[in-house]
């Protein structure tokens, strides 16, 4: 089960498919993604031509010189000592649902704090996004760190960059913001964040409280655990 919340309160609450469907969100998500396509291909192109000049690496060689590459019969051997540290009795539990795995440490960002202080916030928190509230402590979007970074067209103007980080964060978050419940299967939630492009997703209650963060590095540090690792049965 999805919820979305804008400045608004609650815009819609359903399945995947009908999240799909939603007009704004879809809208937003369209929106957003204007402007990372022509980064991303130059970022393509620069890193391709980076590699093309770039120098030797003498530490790439000495490794690919002095240490043989991993035998299959070594991988076996790894896998097997990891599992040895499991023991007999102990039954791992397959992860299936968002409680299972979503961040209960929240870092939030209220909707009258600035670019400036939003943007201070995730970088002291460490983290790329962050759920913004409203003065009554409800979800009505989400901040991103990339789009607390444009490039504007003169990169030396002060001024412009003054008034940038001055605006209010609720001017530049991602709203109205999908949330996912506490008991939505992760397999909906990977894939919701694909079709939408986000990085995470709120986990919130039916009266739009913040329960926790579900991030796609929390779903890839899930697949990288020791074996036996049932995410998807």
């Amino acid at each position: 089960m999805f919820t979305v919340y804008g400045l608004n309160g609650r815009v819609y609450s359903g399945p995947l498919e009908g999240l799909r469907a939603l007009e704004p969100v879809q809208a937003v998500a369209r929106l957003r993604a204007v402007a990372p396509v022509s980064s991303m291909l130059e970022s393509e192109a620069q890193a391709k031509a980076g590699v093309l000049r770039a120098e030797p690496n003498p530490e790439a060689n000495l490794m690919a010189l002095g240490s043989p590459e991993p035998r299959p019969r070594d991988a076996l051997a790894a896998y097997a000592k990891a599992q040895a540290r499991v023991l007999p009795d102990e039954k791992r539990q397959p992860l299936r649902l968002v409680e299972e795995l979503m961040s209960r440490n929240l870092v939030t960002v209220p909707a009258v704090a600035s670019v400036a202080q939003g943007l201070a916030m995730l970088s002291q928190a460490k983290v790329g996004q962050a759920p913004v509230l409203n003065p009554r402590g409800r979800l009505v979007g989400l901040l991103l760190r990339g789009d607390l970074l444009p490039v504007p067209d003169d990169v030396e103007d002060a001024q412009a960059w003054s008034a940038w980080f001055a605006r209010p964060v609720g001017d530049v978050m991602w709203s109205p913001v999908p949330s996912a419940h506490a008991d939505t299967p992760l397999r909906e939630v990977a894939q919701a964040l694909l079709d939408f492009r986000l990085p995470g997703m709120p986990v919130s209650d039916e009266k739009g409280g913040l329960l926790g963060f579900i991030s796609r590095s929390d779903i890839l540090r899930a697949l990288t655990r020791e074996p036996p690792l049932e995410l998807w049965t």
